[in-house]
């Protein structure tokens, strides 16, 4: 009970508080990578509701496909064109309205999809290497496994993706996967996991409940662009007086605390992000709880959800948070 209650206290300590911790209680486990909506999701356990993350099989890398541009000082519709690997034509289809000859600074673009390669079609992701790789064993042969990224970057990181392959003890490939970030953005200095579930069977060897298996992960950045400054999709936000309570099995934890708003604007969409991490800092859950209201910088918003373990005891909690328009 004593070494129960010093656990605690350094959990306690971890975040920035603000009056009385909660009381710590049994609470039923969350499923790992869930979205939490307060007013339409109620909590269940794993058994009772289905991972969001598809099942995919084979290496799959992404297609070409549409994303947006943040048109800079001294941009041009032919030169965003020709750096795209699109032609002019395309880029003002895909764009009705724009006026070649009137370009703002900030104007948001669609960059269309190309028949060419992913290169020509994307923006080239920046170097972002995966500071840890670790997967963890289900009870029914199933594997969540999460990489863990940060952004060293003086700029905002946006559309992370990032390629699993499950490899065995001789280096053969068992099965992969492509990961998406949870948020949109990573802001710099700031660390955030992807995270993928293998459903069974994986030819794992290691066969205890929540054991870390032998099987070895590999990650691959795939993508990751850095955010133009003046950006205007997203809002600044900052959390304080969050709150960490782990129930008495050491795998879920109670979060809170409060999003505020640092600028005038109104957020119609909030998200929170909760990392749960081991004693020994490897990522061993993660959840996204969505605001059921906006946020205004006259009216912060208070969140309030559970996170939960699917290998060792949480020892901490971190937090990230979005909004946008």
């Amino acid at each position: 009970m004593h070494k129960f209650l010093a656990c605690l206290f350094l959990l306690s300590t971890l975040t920035a508080c603000a009056g009385n911790t909660k009381a710590v209680t049994e609470l039923a486990p969350a499923v790992p990578y869930q979205t939490v909506i307060p007013s339409e999701s109620p909590i269940v356990t794993p058994s009772e509701s289905p991972t969001i993350i598809p099942s995919l099989t084979g290496i799959i890398l992404p297609t070409p496909t549409t994303f947006t541009y943040t048109v800079a000082q001294g941009d041009t519709l032919t030169g965003i064109a020709e750096r795209f690997g699109v032609t002019l034509e395309a880029l003002l289809a895909a764009n009705p309205g724009i006026q070649p000859e009137v370009l703002p600074v900030g104007t948001t673009l669609i960059i269309p999809a190309t028949s060419g390669t992913l290169a020509e079609s994307t923006p080239t992701p920046a170097q972002l290497p995966a500071q840890q790789a670790r997967c963890w064993s289900e009870t029914d042969g199933g594997l969540w496994c999460f990489a863990l990224v940060q952004n060293d970057y003086a700029e905002t990181l946006e559309n992370l993706s990032a390629q699993f392959t499950l490899l065995d003890s001789n280096g053969q490939e068992l099965a992969s996967q492509v990961a998406f970030a949870l948020l949109n953005t990573l802001p710099p200095g700031q660390s955030m996991p992807l995270a993928v579930h293998f459903p069974p069977p994986v030819q794992a060897n290691g066969s205890a409940p929540r054991a870390e298996t032998r099987t070895t992960p590999r990650v691959q950045v795939l993508t990751a662009t850095r955010l133009q400054a003046g950006d205007m999709r997203y809002l600044p936000v900052m959390l304080e007086n969050t709150l960490v309570s782990v129930d008495a099995s050491g795998r879920t934890a109670q979060v809170s605390g409060l999003v505020i708003l640092t600028e005038a604007g109104t957020a119609n969409t909030l998200w929170v992000l909760a990392t749960a991490y081991d004693a020994a800092g490897n990522v061993v859950g993660v959840r996204r709880w969505e605001s059921p209201s906006a946020l205004t910088a006259d009216e912060p918003v208070s969140f309030d959800f559970l996170v939960s373990s699917v290998g060792p005891v949480i020892d901490r909690v971190e937090f990230l948070a979005e909004a946008r328009p």
